[in-house]
C-alpha cells in the first residue's frame, strides 16, 4: 500500500520539476494530487486510469438510459421540438 502523501506535488515543484515529477508520482498509484498551499486543487491521471473512469462513467450513463427506456421515461420528438427544447433548458 502506498501512503496519499507520497503523491502530492505542490505546485512550486511542478514549476521547478516540470512534467517529469508527475510521471514519477502516478506510477505509485495512477494519480497524482497538486496541492497548493498545502491545499489538494488538482488531480493529475494516467491515461489507463482515466480511461478507467471515463468507462465507467459511460457504463453508467449508458445503464440510466437504458432503465429510464425500459421505464418509458422517454419522448418522441421531432429534431425541431428536440432542438426548441434544449434552447429553453
Amino acid at each position: 500500500m502506498y501512503s496519499t502523501m507520497d503523491n502530492n506535488v505542490t505546485a512550486q515543484e511542478l514549476k521547478t520539476k516540470g512534467a517529469s515529477v508527475l510521471g514519477k508520482k502516478t506510477k505509485i498509484s495512477g494519480e497524482t494530487f497538486i496541492t497548493v498551499r498545502g491545499e489538494k486543487r488538482f488531480v493529475v491521471l494516467t491515461m489507463e486510469q482515466y480511461s478507467y473512469l471515463r468507462e465507467c462513467e459511460l457504463e453508467t450513463a449508458l445503464k440510466e438510459s437504458e432503465a429510464d427506456l425500459a421505464a418509458g421515461k422517454y419522448a418522441v420528438k421531432s429534431l425541431e421540438e428536440h432542438l426548441k427544447d434544449l434552447k429553453n433548458v
